[in-house]
């Protein structure tokens, strides 16, 4: 028999009947649940309908409604899963994706872009084949992502602000039409941050008497405090909150945008925005800061994780000996 639940807004339903195989799928409106509902039934008791009808895109489909919105990452797993969706793996039914064909997505995407990415991009897919086995009823032989071997992982990036890039960077901020990004650039070098926690700041999280901004449910999953240097506060007092919750009411994508437009300009390649964060961890260290006191502005629980953003300059190195 088929039930429908309603959750998150979607109406969830799963068809299951003595002899054959769950399936399940998420539709916005119940009249269209309760459709294919009745259709399925009627598959399923003439002996065609079963879980290996169940095409890709469905089962894609419903991961992203169900799991991957209700992530903190959503904002970025969303590009992976537009590269599933539009692959020849969706193409398929979730029985007769193979491991072979896994192999065949990783080659094709690591001929247009770094092993990295697309290590990330099969962590997504794997979590897509684990929810349909462990939570949605499909009875599978395995994950084919697990069959495959990996991309080599990648060297952690060392990149840093070098001689004069500076300069050109924040020229070409102050050229830039909007008004959130240099503010954003100047917080991610004065503090640390991720790109993604300071695009959640809340005002009222903000105590600039205390010199202090308070973060909370950040990647690791712990509130921290970020304390704020002299220029982080004045930039923050700078700015106008215009009834805005938010400290930078501007979308990833248009971040995203501007940053590749800025270095552009300023004739600056091959530098991330995450690598402000190296730049910034760099710079603690440089002033003097223990491991400890990083760590506890930077909010790194492996310290060990914590050598992957500090990277020295071996001239200021030498002058300390000197």
């Amino acid at each position: 028999m088929a039930s429908i639940i309603k959750r998150n807004g979607k109406y969830h339903v799963r068809v299951r009947r003595q002899g054959s195989r769950t399936v399940c799928k998420t539709f916005t409106y119940r009249k269209d649940a309760i459709r294919w509902a009745n259709d399925r039934e009627r598959l399923i008791e003439s002996g065609i309908g079963n879980v290996q009808d169940t095409g890709m895109l469905e089962i894609i489909d419903r991961y992203e409604q169900s799991v991957s919105k209700q992530k903190k990452s959503y904002d970025v797993e969303k590009y992976r899963i537009q590269t599933i969706r539009k692959s020849e793996l969706a193409k398929k039914t979730i029985r007769t994706v193979s491991a072979s064909d896994v192999a065949v997505f990783r080659d094709e995407r690591l001929k247009l872009v770094q092993p990295a990415s697309v290590q990330r991009e099969l962590v997504t897919l794997s979590h897509v084949f684990t929810m349909a086995i462990r939570e949605w009823g499909y009875e599978l032989p395995n994950n084919p992502v697990s069959m495959i071997r990996k991309p080599p992982p990648s060297k952690p990036r060392t990149r840093r602000l070098e001689s004069g890039e500076e300069q050109r960077l924040f020229y070409a901020l102050s050229r830039n039409r909007n008004i959130w990004v240099m503010p954003v650039v100047i917080l991610a070098i004065e503090t640390a941050m991720r790109r993604s926690e300071l695009l959640s700041m809340k005002w009222r999280h903000v105590q600039l008497d205390k010199r202090v901004v308070h973060l909370t449910d950040t990647k690791n999953g712990d509130d921290r405090d970020v304390p704020l240097s002299d220029k982080a506060v004045t930039t923050l007092t700078t700015l106008q909150k215009d009834g805005n919750e938010n400290v930078f009411p501007i979308h990833f994508e248009a971040l995203k945008t501007a940053w590749r437009r800025t270095c552009d300009k300023a004739g600056i390649t091959n530098l991330h925005f995450h690598d402000l964060r190296h730049e910034a961890t760099s710079r603690f260290f440089e002033k003097g800061l223990n491991v400890m006191e990083v760590a506890t502005i930077t909010g790194h629980k492996d310290l060990r994780m914590l050598q992957r953003y500090t990277h020295l300059r071996a001239e200021d190195l030498a002058r300390k000996l000197s």
